[in-house]
Order: structure tokens, then C-alpha cells, then sequence
């Protein structure tokens, strides 16, 4: 580190900032990290209706979705790498602003087209703005106040996601100056602006700037060949999958093993890498970062083909079917918010294995419950009460299960490709699921309902393999055995 960086990074304990504006920043990082969060799941409630307004076929309706996680998921690792390059709070800012922007061209788009394109764009920007929210946290409090606020920080996290599609609906249902859908983007407008204003004048000012050592180029060939996956898969539920198919998949896989190939050739240069592949060395990290991809492959695809099925199938409006997600959503907070602290600890991988069965039972009951006809009853909301304890038991432990034999040193990378891989398994499985789903969509209501059973089959194969990977888990994850004996 230079001379100027050591002086830069000297503070006088005058200049310490006070706890009120400490709070201040602490909750304009939590309020961004929100809107990037819910701005992945609140679009599902709006996707009839987007299709009715901008005439938007299925495949764009698959795009309007994964677009916005493809981008977000194959940035994130190089957001990070700009904030410790330029200042977290000047790229925090930065991207804050673009993600703004970008919300108000989704709700100004025209064309499918056109909205597609913006989401790609609010993910590119979610993906320069969330990792900052973390370095900002660390550079606020100590090591033992961070505890706390990123305990607030997972709380607020999963709930944002959990309860996108509801307030989706809420918002298309108060339809504020007859703008429908376009609210659910606009509405980050004035929140986003707010965020900005207040960070201009709380958020740390000082920081190191470190030496420009990212890699570009490896993300644009990851999000290429990742892209070109995803474009295969939507694509062929409408044009037939055979040479596209074969011929795209072929492509993808090639530019990502060019990526990888690209990763480790950086790390031999003294760069750092986009994907540190060392980590997957630690049995931990590898099958807990593949569970969680395999978990957000199938319950955001099971949320998507949840939301649209209520509407397009069974008629109900998008306020009926956000209170449909109640049942869903309370579940998810019992199972983290309630059980995985208390059990967690005692039992071990036996709790996101017992979530990730109960999972496959809760999401397969709904689905059929609604191939039945059932828009909501006893016990459809019964089964997705289950399906959301499932989901808090799988998913609430896979975090701390990922860094739980990383290096301190290694613990940021490792939480962010673990982000990645979320974000890149959430679009894989829009893809996938939605394929399946809208591949035996027709004019009628049965027809959009028997898109459900092939859903259904791959949202139980993807549960099932994240299934298996936490199996691979060794028995003692966190030294509960070692603590018994003492």
C-alpha cells in the first residue's frame, strides 16, 4: 500500500462518525440491498399482466425474469472487484443511481423488447451496487458489532425476497394514477432517490483506493456463455429444440470452460479471478454452494410457474393471488427465522435435509392442488405453509454451511460466489421450469394448468439434487461433537 493510501486511511478519532449517522448508512445499504432482492422475485405477480399490456410472449415473459438474475449473478464477483478498486460508498452511489434508472426505463419500456433489455441493465447495476453494501457494513462497526447487523441484514434479505411477489400484487391492485404494472418498477424511483440523497452525506468517505486489478473480459465470457444457455432453453419451448438447442448448449459450454480456463490463467498472473477455484477444494464449499444452486433453480422457477398459474390458469387477480403467498411466505420465516437458530446447531445437515424432503412434498402438493382447480383453500394454503418451512430449513443453513472451513481471509469471496451461484441457479431454473411450464401453454385455462406437471417434475429433480449435496456434507458441520464432549 502507498503513502497516500496509509494517510487516506488514517482517521483521527474526532472524525469518527457518530451512531446516528453510523444508523443512517446502515440503513440506506440495507434499503438498496432490499430493492435489488425484491426486484427478482416482485416481477412474478406482474407478468400477466405485463403480457397483456406489451403483448409479451412466452419466452420474453422467461427474460423479463432471467435477464435480470443473469446479469446480476455474472457481475457480482466484478462489482465487487470495482469497490475495492474505486471506494465502496463512490460505487455504491454509482450503481444505486444506474439501478434507479434502469427501474424507470422497465416502467417506461414499450416493447417486451425494451423491457427486457432494462432489466438486463437494473441487474448489471444491482450487481455493481450489492457488494458494496457488505465492504460498507465491515467499514462502519467493529468485528463484534457486525454481528448484528448482518444478522438484520439476512432477516431483511429473505424477507424481501419472500414477499416481492406479494406487494407485486398490492401494488398492480392500488394501480396509482392507472399506471398497472409499470409501478412495480417506478415505485424504485422515488425509494432509490432517497437512498442516494441520504448515503451522499453518512456513507464513509474515506477509503483506500487499492490497485485496478479486475477482469472484465472473464465476466463478459461467463454472462456470454451463460446467456447463451439460458437463450437456448427459453427459446426452444417456442421454435423447437433440436439444432438450436444442441448447437447453443455446445456454445455455452465451450465460453464457460473458456471462462474457467480464463479464471486460472488470471490467478497464475497474480490477478485476481472472477471465480476462485481453489475454494471448490474445501468439501463444504463445493456441495453447499451446489445445493444452493440447485435450490434457487427450483424455488425460483416453483415461484414463477406459482404466480402465473393462479392468474393465467385460474383467473385471480394479482391481489388474490399475493394473499395467496401468505401461507408461503409465513412458512419461510418460521423455518429461518424460528427453527434453523434452534436446530441448527444440534442436528446439523439432518435440518436442511428434513427441509429439502418437506420442500419437495409442500411444492408438489401445490402444484397438483391447483392442476386440480384449488385457488385457494385450506388446504392448498396448508401446503404451502409446508413448502415454505421447507424452503427456510433448506435454505437458512446453506450460508453459514458454505464459509464454515473457509480461510477469514477467503470468507468474502467465498459469500459472494455463493450470491453468484444463487442468482445464476435462480435463472437456470426461470429457464428450465418455465420451459417445461409454458411448452404446454395453449388458448385454454387447462392447457396453461398442464404446463404444471412437467414443472412440477423439474422444480422435485432440482430439490432433489440440492438434496443430495448437503448428503455429501460431512455429519459434524459445526464441531457439535467436539462441544458435546466438553
Amino acid at each position: 500500500m502507498s503513502n497516500s493510501d496509509t494517510a487516506q486511511l488514517a482517521q483521527p478519532a474526532s472524525a469518527e462518525p457518530s451512531e446516528r449517522r453510523k444508523t443512517a448508512a446502515f440503513l440506506t445499504v440495507l434499503t438498496a440491498v432490499v430493492l435489488e432482492v425484491a426486484d427478482s422475485t416482485i416481477v412474478n405477480t406482474a407478468l400477466p399482466a405485463i403480457r397483456d399490456g406489451l403483448l409479451a410472449s412466452p419466452s420474453a415473459m422467461q427474460w423479463i425474469v432471467a435477464g435480470y438474475l443473469l446479469t446480476l449473478g455474472s457481475l457480482l464477483l466484478l462489482g465487487g472487484r470495482l469497490g475495492d478498486a474505486f471506494g465502496y460508498s463512490r460505487v455504491f452511489l454509482i450503481g444505486t443511481g444506474c439501478f434507479v434508472a434502469a427501474s424507470v426505463c422497465c416502467g417506461l419500456a414499450q416493447t417486451p423488447q425494451q423491457l427486457v433489455a432494462a432489466r438486463m441493465v437494473q441487474g448489471a447495476a444491482g450487481a455493481i451496487m450489492a457488494p458494496q453494501t457488505m465492504a460498507i457494513v465491515q467499514v462502519l462497526y467493529t468485528p463484534l458489532e457486525r454481528v448484528s447487523k448482518l444478522a438484520y441484514f439476512g432477516v431483511i434479505v429473505g424477507l424481501a425476497a419472500i414477499l416481492g411477489p406479494i406487494v407485486g400484487g398490492l401494488l398492480i391492485e392500488l394501480n396509482l394514477f392507472d399506471l398497472g404494472w409499470r409501478l412495480v418498477f417506478l415505485i424504485n424511483l422515488p425509494i432509490g432517490l432517497a437512498a442516494i440523497a441520504v448515503g451522499w452525506f453518512v456513507l464513509p468517505p474515506r477509503q483506500a483506493i487499492r490497485d485496478l486489478r479486475i477482469d472484465p473480459v472473464g465476466a463478459a465470457i461467463f454472462a456470454a456463455g451463460f446467456g447463451s444457455l439460458l437463450y437456448a432453453l427459453i427459446t426452444g419451448a417456442e421454435t423447437g429444440w433440436s439444432t438450436l438447442l444442441m448447437a447453443l448448449v455446445v456454445a455455452a459450454c465451450g465460453l464457460i470452460v473458456f471462462g474457467w480456463v480464463r479464471a486460472g490463467g488470471r490467478r497464475a498472473a497474480g490477478y485476481p479471478a472472477i471465480i476462485e477455484p481453489a475454494l471448490f477444494d474445501i468439501g463444504t464449499f463445493r456441495w453447499g454452494v451446489l445445493s444452493a444452486f440447485c435450490f434457487s433453480s427450483a424455488s425460483i422457477g416453483f415461484l414463477l410457474v406459482l404466480s402465473v398459474s393462479l392468474q393465467q390458469g385460474l383467473g385471480l387477480t394479482p391481489l388474490e393471488t399475493a394473499l395467496v403467498h401468505i401461507p408461503f411466505s409465513a412458512g419461510v420465516m418460521i423455518g429461518i427465522g424460528l427453527l434453523v437458530p434452534r436446530l441448527l446447531p444440534r442436528i446439523g445437515k439432518v435440518l436442511p435435509v428434513t427441509g429439502g424432503i418437506a420442500m419437495i412434498a409442500g411444492t408438489t402438493l401445490t402444484l397438483q392442488a391447483i392442476m386440480g382447480g384449488n385457488s385457494g383453500d385450506a388446504f392448498l394454503y396448508a401446503f404451502l405453509a409446508l413448502a415454505g418451512v421447507g424452503m427456510g430449513t433448506l435454505s437458512g443453513p446453506l450460508g453459514p454451511i458454505v464459509v464454515a472451513e473457509v480461510e477469514r481471509s477467503s470468507a468474502g469471496t467465498a459469500s459472494a460466489t455463493l450470491r453468484t451461484a444463487q442468482q445464476i441457479g435462480g435463472a437456470l431454473g426461470i429457464a428450465i421450469v418455465g420451459a417445461f411450464y409454458f411448452s404446454a401453454e395453449g388458448r385454454e385455462a387447462v392447457a396453461r394448468l398442464a404446463g404444471l406437471g412437467p414443472a412440477n417434475v423439474v422444480v422435485v429433480i432440482a430439490l432433489g439434487l440440492a438434496v443430495v449435496a448437503v448428503l455429501r456434507l460431512p455429519s459434524d458441520l459445526f464441531g457439535q461433537g467436539n462441544r458435546a464432549k466438553h
